[in-house]
């Protein structure tokens, strides 16, 4: 009678994978919107779900790289708020909120809708619909990029230009990596969806380049209200 009770205790014992997490994500996961649930991986991290562990994976790369540049942002605040008596040097006007910046800007923060649409397109199977929202992005990427560069050529300081000029190129130009970053992996997916049947298993690819291209717009609404809203 024991050894009957330990035999069905054995096989009632749910297998443990090798790459499962010991948090249990579920009840969590429940609880987020559905656009939300998908940074969580479901079943608590069965070996299933290989989108799910992997988008939350990625989501956590996106974490710390968050951190990086919120260790940027706090350090530019600081220096601006100790330094503003003579943040700018005699002669230097800094960053402008120019017709090219705002243009830019919109250009960049409509890309992330642009690249949701070519996303759910994805998920539904209409791929035609999917590579012309994806090369629309890629477009709107490529133009901020141009103008970014556009705008550097014709600021009036340069990288060695006191605090305004090493934390302005610093900022913008490691948020200008990202974006290119964004561009060349939208590239990639856009090749890849000419393969035959590339995306019927899934599109864990199109999923995080979604994602990042989202963490690239949220950054730069930081950095555009601290660079050329805050006026010295």
């Amino acid at each position: 009678m024991q050894r009957r009770f330990f035999q069905s205790r054995i096989v009632q014992r749910r297998t443990i994978y090798i790459d499962e997490s010991p948090v249990r994500f579920e009840r969590w996961r429940r609880r987020l919107p559905n656009k939300a649930q998908r940074f969580l991986p479901s079943g608590g991290g069965s070996a299933e779900d290989h989108h799910g562990k992997a988008i939350f994976g990625f989501t956590v790369f996106l974490l710390s790289e968050s951190l990086v540049f919120l260790s940027f942002i706090l350090t530019y605040i600081g220096l601006r708020l100790t330094h503003s008596k003579n943040w700018l040097p005699p002669g230097v006007s800094g960053p402008e909120l120019s017709n090219l910046v705002i243009i830019n800007t919109v250009i960049l923060l409509s890309s992330s809708g642009v690249i949701q649409f070519a996303e759910n397109a994805l998920q539904h199977r209409e791929i035609i619909k999917f590579r012309l929202f994806w090369l629309m992005t890629i477009c709107m990427g490529t133009y901020f990029l141009i103008g970014q560069a556009i705008e550097w050529s014709k600021l009036d300081f340069g990288l060695n230009t006191g605090l305004v000029g090493s934390t302005f190129y610093l900022l913008t130009g490691f948020h200008g990596l990202h974006v290119l970053a964004g561009v060349l992996l939208q590239i990639i997916m856009l090749a890849r969806s000419f393969i035959p049947g590339n995306y019927h298993k899934g599109h864990f690819g199109a999923s995080a380049t979604t994602l990042f291209w989202h963490f690239v717009d949220v950054i730069w609404v930081f950095l555009f209200s601290i660079i050329y809203l805050w006026r010295a």
